[in-house]
């Protein structure tokens, strides 16, 4: 009996031998990663890509590299046509803080579109860099509200509303708004409108004076941004990580990390769906205000 007892012990040592070796290996493997991340002289890269619909992610990574001493300079890859309001200036107001709190330099690599909300977000940065083609500009607020009073009428439906206040349901699709209204939510973009005009002309330490003209939702190229002062450079996105290498003295060929985003298909579903019902700006009595590029209104 004990005789065969001997093979099965050794094989399972044998066994436990090869995980004890393929555990250090993948902790060996783990270690010397995180030690390459914190070491050498280092442009990190994070890309604001599609319709601005939240900041968390981008919030994250701009912490995440804040605390990473290898991390000289950071990289804000644009290709979007702006978003919500609350996101687009939460991203601004992080990325100066970056600035101020790391001393690191940042710099922006606009792509296809970098546009409303996504030229508000190059603005807190050191240098801008576009495409000659590039589409930016838009400097402006959106507010779309759907009035379908007259479809009700037609299919014979009414909506009854009880409300506390006058203007509870301001901004209802299913009445037309009147003139003290449209007033009213008028003011409101006028004041958010300056509030991106402010941070333009910071940003790019323009006057509100000549912000403004450029300010009544127009986009311009590239080409056509650096002659007004928006943009910094003409280039791509090697141009823009070169200059930022070249801003902080990065020797030679500079390394650029990037944090890898999983995949998830809910999230792709639901940003297409929000994407879609935020040009109108209104679904079950939800408002908002957009700094979006707006085509074909």
């Amino acid at each position: 009996m004990r005789a065969k007892e001997g093979p099965w012990r050794t094989g399972l040592a044998i066994l436990i031998g090869l995980g004890i070796i393929f555990f250090l290996g993948i902790f060996w493997l783990t270690w010397t990663a995180e030690k390459s991340n914190t070491s050498g002289e280092r442009i990190a890269l994070i890309r604001v890509e599609g319709v601005i619909l939240d900041s968390k992610e981008i919030l994250d990574e701009l912490e995440k590299y804040e605390k990473n001493p290898s991390v000289k300079a950071l990289l804000l890859r644009i290709d979007s046509p702006g978003g919500a309001v609350a996101p687009s200036q939460e991203i601004y107001e992080e990325v100066k803080k970056f600035r101020e709190k790391g001393g690191k330099k940042v710099v922006t690599s606009m792509g296809s579109v970098a546009a409303s909300g996504g030229y508000y977000i190059a603005a807190a940065t050191d240098k801008i860099v576009a495409n000659p083609g590039t589409l930016t500009g838009s400097i402006g607020v959106i507010l779309e509200l759907t009035n379908v009073e007259g479809l009700m009428e037609k299919v014979g439906v009414k909506s009854v509303v009880i409300k506390s206040g006058e203007k509870k349901d301001l901004g209802s699709p299913f009445r037309t708004m009147s003139p003290g209204e449209q007033k009213l939510l008028q003011s409101v973009l006028d004041d958010v409108h300056d509030q991106f005009i402010e941070a333009v002309a910071e940003g790019r330490g323009l006057s509100e004076e000549k912000v403004r003209p450029l300010a009544d939702g127009r986009i311009f190229t590239g080409r056509q941004a650096k002659g007004m002062g928006l943009v910094d450079e003409l280039g791509n996105l090697q141009d823009a990580i070169q200059l930022a290498a070249d801003i902080v003295g990065i020797k030679g060929k500079p390394k650029v990390i990037e944090t890898k985003k999983k995949f998830s298909l809910m999230d792709f579903f639901r940003t297409q769906w929000q994407g879609s019902i935020g040009s109108v700006g209104f679904s079950r009595g939800v408002v908002r205000l957009d700094y979006l590029l707006h085509l074909g209104a």
